[in-house]
């Protein structure tokens, strides 16, 4: 028998919650601390999940002898500064993403990583996604070679707020977390590094103090382009959209859903064991842990989507002055 691999999750808000709903599929997987900012509404979460250690201190919870992983579900500002404390300590860390908002960070979690030799992943879910994988096994095997892909990330965000419509104490942001997914996404699908990358944003929000609208434009070595608009003004269909343009064919994916470019389903229900890319991914830091192996979206993989995106910043600062 194989031991229960012991979670602790910091972070008990909207999306934590999909990952403390997607644990409860994988065997052996036991979620046996939470940690929030809030007392009271983490206490409400744990007894809804039936966890026994409710905390508002990493610390603490890193601490104990029977927590082996940790997954980061808390603010992009914590992300790099909390993975680092869990490799200090001897657990297994999935952060979500962004690894980063300063490249500088991200790097120290990569060296460290190295230094532990514990498993570090990050939570880019399009790797994971059905629709994704389907797209990057016909890439991988010859039938598909990627010209372009057009992606749209839309959200109705003028406050803030989270996915559950609740007040956020920290302010989201278009570049280092949302266009991050993408940014990764083309570089894994077509297998070649981005070489290329500009950027364009609109008015900064008055009292958010970012940008609300962004446009990216990608080329990767391979000689593929990518654009991506996303925004947080788009009062319409929410999420990402991601279009495909190959040599032998075009292909919408919507989250776990594809279609060809005359809009026919295609059935990617075979893909994995889920059709959720949130139980895939933690499925495979789980996995990595108990075969002592590298995961797929492991921190060093990713760290070239930060280095992008670091210049994508340098390039939009510049531009502002």
């Amino acid at each position: 028998m194989t031991a229960p691999l012991r979670i602790a999750l910091a972070g008990a808000g909207a999306f934590g919650q999909k990952h403390l709903d997607a644990l409860k599929l994988i065997h052996g997987v036991e979620v046996v601390s939470l940690i929030g900012r809030e007392l009271d509404k983490t206490r409400e979460t744990a007894a809804k999940y039936g966890v026994g250690h409710v905390t508002t201190s990493l610390e603490e919870s890193l601490a104990r002898p029977d927590v082996d992983a940790v997954i980061l579900c808390t603010p992009t500002q914590m992300h790099a500064g909390q993975a680092l404390a869990c490799l200090n300590a001897g657990k297994h860390v999935q952060v979500e993403i962004p690894l980063c908002d300063i490249l500088a960070e991200g790097r120290e979690v990569v060296r460290r990583q190295r230094e532990t030799g514990l498993v570090a992943m990050c939570g880019h879910t399009r790797r994971f996604n059905p629709s994704h994988q389907w797209v990057h096994r016909r890439v991988q095997a010859g039938e598909l070679r990627i010209q372009q892909m057009d992606v749209q990330t839309y959200f109705f965000r003028r406050t803030n707020t989270n996915a559950l419509g609740q007040a956020r104490s920290w302010t989201d942001h278009l570049l280092w977390h949302h266009a991050a997914h993408t940014v990764d996404l083309f570089a894994h699908q077509c297998g070649s590094p981005v070489v290329q990358a500009h950027a364009m944003q609109g008015p900064i929000h008055p009292q958010l103090g970012i940008a609300m609208d962004m446009s990216l434009q990608l080329k990767a070595a391979s000689g593929a382009i990518c654009t991506l608009s996303l925004s947080f003004n788009n009062d319409g269909p929410l999420g990402t959209f991601f279009r495909y343009i190959g040599d032998t064919g075009t292909y919408i994916a919507r989250y776990d859903d594809l279609v060809d470019g005359k809009d026919q389903k295609i059935d990617v229900y075979g893909v994995d064991v889920s059709m959720n890319g949130i139980e895939l991914q933690d499925r495979e830091f789980v996995a990595a842990i108990r075969e002592g192996r590298e995961p797929q979206a492991s921190v060093a993989q990713v760290l070239p989507c930060y280095e992008v995106l670091d210049g994508l910043e340098r390039q939009l600062l510049a531009d502002a002055r």
